[in-house]
């Protein structure tokens, strides 16, 4: 079997970099500006920098280092390429933004701020996420903990920015927290939409004669479970397998790419999946090194 093809495409880089230019115009914009909130490791820098006066641009890297060294030997060549990068464009463009001598004037209507927050923030975001990048952070720990805990990203996700909102109440008041709920409601509804689903589960079924190639590769690179189906074609009722898996959506990306790559003219459908019950969505996957020590 030929080995996929994981290379870095411009395509996907300037996406990348359009997402996160996106991402931290809104942070810097309406959620700074107005006093909102953030959950995740952006909700952290807002706190480290209405405490110690921090500049989000510098400890978004300084966050993100250390868990991009503990996660790399599970992102993959690309995902880890894609990450830093990410990292790397979202610390530019904070920094570039705060200097940027623009302001808009929103006269103080907090409801304004919060939907254009969860609006450019999260289309940003969406973008991101669907060309295979993320900006590391909590996404990597919900990755770990998706993998090899079998805990789902969305489940994860929402405990650390519960966690993160909690804190910033240290610096904001009640008021401002509930506009940030409502931003960060918005938010993610962006996402979905953009990104088709950010946080919920797919049903992929995918109709190729190359599908056993294509089912051992998802199998090995993405180690998610495939079923065959007996199927037959409606017109020439010859017999054919089709392929049925169910991922995450932060891995429809390297899905796409290992299809294209044994077969670029595959039939594909893919379904939003409610609630996915089973190994490595609602039980435990098998515990492999130092991570099968992590406690519930």
């Amino acid at each position: 079997m030929a080995p996929q093809d994981e290379s870095v495409r411009l395509l996907d880089l300037c996406m990348i970099g359009l997402g996160c230019a996106m991402f931290a115009f809104g942070l810097v914009f309406f959620n700074i500006a107005n006093h909102l909130a953030d959950g995740g490791i952006s909700g952290i820098t807002l706190i480290l920098r209405a405490l110690f006066g921090i500049d989000p641009a510098y400890s978004t890297i300084l966050i993100n280092v250390p868990l991009i060294l503990i996660g790399w030997r599970f992102l993959g060549r690309q995902s880890l390429i894609y990450t830093i990068y990410g990292t790397i464009m979202l610390s530019l463009f904070l920094w570039i933004w705060q200097r940027v001598p623009f302001v808009i004037q929103l006269h103080g209507d907090l409801l304004l701020s919060a939907l254009g927050a969860g609006i450019i923030g999260g289309f940003g975001s969406g973008l991101l996420y669907r060309y295979g990048g993320t900006t590391g952070g909590t996404d990597i720990i919900a990755r770990i903990f998706e993998r090899f805990r079998g805990v789902p990203m969305g489940r994860t996700l929402l405990y650390l920015d519960v966690v993160v909102l909690l804190i910033s109440l240290v610096y904001i008041d009640v008021q401002h927290m509930a506009y940030t709920l409502i931003y960060s409601y918005i938010f993610a509804r962006i996402v979905n939409f953009t990104q088709e689903g950010a946080y919920a589960a797919r049903g992929v079924i995918i109709v190729s004669p190359k599908h056993q190639e294509i089912a051992d590769d998802i199998m090995a690179r993405l180690e998610r479970g495939v079923s065959l189906i007996d199927g037959e074609g409606g017109y020439s009722h010859q017999a054919r397998k089709l392929l049925y898996v169910v991922v995450a959506p932060s891995e429809l990306h390297r899905l796409r790419q290992i299809i294209a790559h044994h077969d670029d003219k595959a039939f594909v459908s893919i379904i939003n999946v409610n609630e996915a019950l089973g190994e490595g969505f609602s039980f435990q996957v098998p515990k492999k090194g130092w991570l099968g020590k992590l406690k519930h």
